[in-house]
């Protein structure tokens, strides 16, 4: 079994494939600190509850955006899953081309999500990410990462207002029963969910205006059902694109004896 780790700003995300089925996922709530032993605690007590045991893993694949935390999940797998890592970004051949400025500056997540969404759904194609910021990921027709725009995830705005604003109440992500607001909660929730429904139509048209083809939209991250309903600019909804683009990233590097 392969146990694959995408950790991110919010969170990190464990999940277990056995050969292409995904057995189980698991959360964590960032923490660049945390040692390799509390990882194992915890994770073990889960992967347990699927009766699935450490030795059951043989390999494992990590994409981080968070550097500080690389040093103890490296011990993780080397203590706890006596393996070393494959590692996106150090040690993984993605088989695609990352085509802006600063190669070495793309986000692990974000030239895997490019890597899926050409391997599982072609390309010309953009992918929209709800993550701790929201990420737009341009895919050219060869598969390539030709760049994108980051604006501000959901979850920063709405902290961000409530910090700021010292009369408006720290609300909940939720799509409002009206567009105008009949009170307070009521305006800020309808000003946050239709504000980015409209970020990211404008931003997705804009993106095939500047490009000159039309391209297949895949939405992904954990807020993605909380629009599915709203829009009709996504093709697909994927909510596990990065870990199953991770996973056919490994198979061909350890077939290819990477």
């Amino acid at each position: 079994m392969l146990l694959v780790i995408n950790a991110n700003n919010t969170n990190f995300k464990f999940a277990v494939f056995d050969g292409d089925v995904l057995r189980d996922e698991w959360k964590i709530a960032t923490d660049p600190h945390r040692t390799k032993d509390e990882y194992f605690v915890w994770l073990n007590q889960l992967m347990a509850l699927k009766g699935i045991r450490p030795d059951d893993i043989a390999d494992v694949i990590i994409a981080t955006v968070v550097p500080q935390a690389m040093f103890n999940l490296r011990g993780l797998c080397r203590t706890y899953f006596r393996c070393d890592p494959y590692v996106i970004g150090e040690n993984v051949d993605l088989g695609i081309k990352v085509l802006i400025d600063r190669p070495e500056e793309a986000g692990a997540d974000r030239v895997v999500n490019a890597f899926a969404a050409h391997h599982f759904y072609g390309s010309p194609a953009i992918v929209l990410d709800f993550g701790t910021a929201t990420t737009f990921d341009v895919v050219d027709r060869d598969g390539n990462y030709t760049g994108g725009v980051i604006a501000p995830g959901i979850n920063l705005s709405v902290e961000a207002l409530y910090m700021a604003a010292a009369k408006l109440p720290q609300i909940s992500i939720e799509k409002p029963p009206h567009v105008i607001g009949k009170s307070t909660v009521e305006a800020m929730r309808s000003g946050v969910f239709w504000g980015y429904v409209g970020l990211f139509e404008g931003v997705l048209a804009r993106i095939k205006e500047e490009y000159g083809a039309d391209m297949t939209v895949i939405a992904t991250g954990g807020l993605t059902p909380l629009f599915v309903d709203s829009t009709d600019m996504f093709d697909h909804v994927d909510g596990d694109l990065t870990l199953k683009g991770m996973q056919v990233l490994y198979e061909r590097n350890r077939k290819a004896g990477s």
